[in-house]
């Protein structure tokens, strides 16, 4: 996984994030920009790569299992009436450059290509702030426009036959621990509880450290968490849960997260009044 490209995002002076622009990874592992490691203030890792329960789990990005049948999030396909299946369907998404770089974000322009076409365009802006001296916040808005002179749609395993497998849009990979992180929003608490809720924000908490995820758009708030605790610790926003998302051609899809990254284990009150912060900044 050697980069080709990098960035480092820095808060305060400090580096919290490294951005991999173009990695190097074979084609089963869909190749795609990610953020890793992302870290605390205090410098606490809160992010995995390749780990060995999912190779393909790229730290902090944007992943998506299905696009009109090509495989953007890594690894094997969810088959209907077959199951997790090897096949040669992966896509890539490719760096194209950067319209803004600076020390606390950027704005990066991407082609999704399968098969040798461009299917999607995508717009990535990201930003890192300061929120306390003990918690930053990670803004991240994709946009992807379809490219083509065909309607695409974006679906999942979940609209493809798997229920409670509706990942796919903004992912993170989060640090594995000898004990699994709690998780929980203003009203739940537990992966039964939490996974495939629709909430305002969503708290995941390790040892010494806590992420707390909130949709900044209408749009992103409407899409439902995917959520793992116990077989890996995993937070993303699903952008095809009961069906699937249709683009137009030249329509455009985007959504937004902001993800606060702290240092020590956060309650309720606090989970809420940092995320409420970071998102009106």
């Amino acid at each position: 996984m050697t980069p080709h490209d990098t960035l480092v995002l820095r808060v305060a002076g400090r580096p919290v994030g490294r951005y991999v622009t173009r990695p190097e990874l074979p084609a089963r592992l869909s190749p795609r920009p990610y953020l890793h490691p992302v870290t605390t203030l205090a410098g606490t890792a809160v992010t995995e790569l390749g780990p060995a329960d999912h190779t393909h789990h790229l730290g902090v990005g944007v992943a998506v299992p299905d696009v009109e049948g090509h495989n953007f999030w890594g690894g094997r396909t969810y088959v209907r009436d077959q199951g997790p299946t090897e096949l040669d369907n992966h896509g890539a998404q490719r760096h194209t450059a950067f319209q803004l770089r600076d020390p606390d974000g950027f704005v990066e322009e991407l082609r999704w290509v399968a098969s040798g076409a461009e299917l999607l365009r995508e717009r990535r802006t990201v930003a890192a702030t300061e929120l306390t001296d003990t918690a930053w916040a990670l803004d991240f808005t994709f946009s992807v426009t379809n490219v083509t002179a065909q309607a695409l749609s974006i679906g999942s395993p979940a609209t493809n036959g798997r229920p409670g497998a509706a990942y796919g849009g903004f992912f993170w990979r989060a640090r594995k621990e000898a004990a699994a992180p709690d998780v929980f929003t203003g009203e739940r608490a537990g992966e039964a509880e939490v996974h495939g809720a629709r909430a305002d924000w969503l708290a995941m908490a390790g040892a010494d450290w806590t992420l707390v995820f909130a949709g900044a758009t209408e749009e992103t708030r409407g899409d439902p968490w995917f959520v793992r605790t116990a077989e890996y610790p995993g937070v993303g926003s699903s952008l095809a849960s009961a069906r699937r998302l249709p683009i137009a051609p030249g329509d455009t899809v985007v959504r937004r997260i902001v993800t606060v990254v702290a240092d020590g284990r956060l309650g309720r009150d606090e989970a809420a009044a940092l995320v409420r912060k970071a998102v009106s900044q």
